[in-house]
Order: C-alpha cells, then sequence, then structure tokens
C-alpha cells in the first residue's frame, strides 16, 4: 500500500512528539528520605478535608455550580490560614454553546536557594456534579476523583510551608478537569516566564485493592525514571509501579489528566494515580468507599519525594 508524503509527515510529527524528553538535571538520581518526623502530615487532618470536599453539600463540585463554589471557598480558607498569599484565577470557556466561569486557586512557597525554579504542585477541585440516579442517589460525589487530590495538596501546602523548599513551589487546585482540563490550560497558557521545571500531579490517589499507586511520566525524563527504578523493593507499605505511559501495553495516562498541559508545554511530569475502580464516576465514589491507610501512606510518599527531588533538583 502506498502511503502519502503528507501522512508520512504527520506520522513522523505524531512519533516525534510520543517519544520526545523532557529533560531534568537532578544532583543524585538516588532516592532518600529528607521529612522531618516533627512535622509530618497528619492523618486525621488528611482525612478531615477529602470528607468535606467530598460531602452531600458540594454536590459533585460541578464547575460553575454552587457545590463548586464551596470547594473552592473551603480551599481558599484553609490555604489563608496557613497565612499563605492565595489567588484567584479567573477564565471561561465555552462548552455545548454555553459560557462556564471557573477559577484555579493558586499559592506559592518561594524557594530558599532557587526560587525562580518552580516545581507546580496540582489536584483538580472539581467533579461531574449531580448526575443519573443510581440506587437511589444521584450526587456524584468524587471523593477519590478527586477530592483525594485536593485533601494532598492542602496538607502538603501546610507541611512546606513549615518546612522551607529550595526551589519555588507553586500549589494550584485546577478548575474544569472534568471538562477537558480547562484550568490546567488556562494556568500553562498564562504562566508567563516562569521556569517551571517540574508538574506533580495528583487524581485518584485514596483506593486500590492492590495497594498500588502508578507513577505517569517517568517514560519522558530519564533522570526520574532512574531515579524511581533505584528504590529498593519493599521500601514503603504500599507498591508503586511505573506506567500507563504508552509503553507497557496499557492505557495511556498522558491525556487523561492535568499534567498534559504541562508535557504538551514540554515540562516534565509526574503524575500519580490509581487505575480505575467500579465507583469511578458514579455517586459510589464516596468518602466510605476510601481507603484511609493506604490514602495516607500515598500521601507520605508523595510528600517525601517532592522534598527529596526539591533538593536534587539542580
Amino acid at each position: 500500500m502506498k502511503i502519502s508524503i503528507s501522512v508520512l509527515v504527520l506520522f513522523s510529527f505524531f512519533i516525534k512528539v510520543q517519544s520526545q524528553e523532557l529533560p531534568l538535571q537532578l544532583d543524585s538520581e538516588t532516592y532518600s528520605f529528607p521529612l522531618n518526623t516533627e512535622s509530618s502530615i497528619i492523618k486525621e487532618e488528611l482525612l478531615s478535608h477529602i470528607q468535606f470536599l467530598a460531602s452531600d453539600k458540594l454536590e459533585g463540585r460541578k464547575t460553575g455550580q454552587p457545590g463548586n463554589l464551596v470547594a473552592r471557598n473551603y480551599i481558599y480558607s484553609y490555604l489563608e490560614t496557613l497565612h499563605l498569599d492565595v489567588t484567584l484565577q479567573p477564565f471561561s470557556f465555552e462548552r455545548k454553546n454555553k459560557k462556564i466561569e471557573a477559577s484555579n486557586i493558586i499559592t506559592v512557597i518561594e524557594g530558599t536557594e532557587l526560587p525562580k525554579n518552580y516545581m507546580v504542585i496540582t489536584a483538580h477541585y472539581d467533579h461531574v456534579g449531580i448526575g443519573k440516579t443510581v440506587k437511589n442517589d444521584s450526587i456524584y460525589n468524587g471523593a477519590d476523583d478527586n477530592a483525594s487530590g485536593v485533601a494532598a495538596l492542602l496538607v502538603l501546602a501546610k507541611y512546606f510551608q513549615k518546612n522551607k523548599p529550595k526551589n519555588s513551589l507553586i500549589f494550584i487546585a485546577l478548575d474544569a478537569e472534568e471538562m477537558g482540563l480547562q484550568g490546567a490550560k488556562y494556568f500553562v497558557e498564562n504562566r508567563g516566564d516562569k521556569n517551571m521545571v517540574l508538574n506533580i500531579n495528583m487524581d485518584m490517589i485514596s483506593r486500590n485493592e492492590n495497594n498500588e499507586i502508578y507513577i505517569c511520566g517517568t517514560r519522558y525524563t530519564p533522570s526520574l525514571k532512574k531515579y524511581f527504578s533505584n528504590i529498593p523493593e519493599n521500601t514503603f507499605p504500599i507498591t508503586f509501579t511505573l506506567g500507563h505511559d504508552g509503553l507497557d501495553g496499557k492505557d495511556s495516562w498522558v491525556k487523561q489528566s492535568d499534567h498534559y498541559y504541562f508535557y504538551k508545554n514540554t515540562i516534565p511530569f509526574l503524575y500519580f494515580g490509581v487505575e480505575d475502580h467500579p465507583d469511578y464516576h458514579k455517586p459510589s465514589d464516596t468518602f466510605e468507599n476510601i481507603q484511609p491507610d493506604f490514602y495516607f501512606e500515598v500521601v507520605q510518599f508523595i510528600a517525601n519525594t517532592i522534598a527529596d527531588l526539591d533538593s536534587k533538583i539542580k
């Protein structure tokens, strides 16, 4: 079969994009454990955040709906209690011939040594709202998707406010992920001249029957792949697996959450997430169905990873 020159050019471009390297220089590619145990993540606080964000009161946090605004105010107010400067980044977009108003929530912890380098920590706070009734329930609470990521973002901001990073950290609770990654798209396209060295995205991190969290993104950054591959087995109470990046025969997650717009703009990323479960995008994705011990260990792992990478990024 003959293939036209235009098809070959498009195919070559696709392969190039899919295999592009997103370099990140590290002082060391050996994982270490810098967390200060006297200022560790508090499990009860973490669970309190996810329980509120996934409550019926917030009616599924759909962008543009009252419950989404309640979530926004909760996140904003909590970050303010940490004595952080918090900024709302409003934006709008069209969906089904309707203008939707949304807002990202942003705070920055300035780095002590490399304040012009930014590690960007993200989690989307919207979900799908109220929908089709299933077993007498029409509120799609989104506990795992993604109250879990936002609750983690809040306790991580608290930790790093007390334990100052070397690089600056931008914490962003992103809006409108469920409507096409709109919050991430707007932020990345309006980032100015910030030198963003790494995105760490958390989306669905609170439950897995196999005690397993996936890390997507190391395919594109050899230093990060080696960094995680150097961790001995059974180091953590949970299992982490590198993958879902298009090379392991599993669904590719590269375009599936907010990290995609960082990837698209050649910014290295790590996406922490679990594989889909029976309650994904259903009213049964509730606080009662998360796994608190697993969730807490995942957040501790992510916190330690951020702290360790912060100490190693050049």
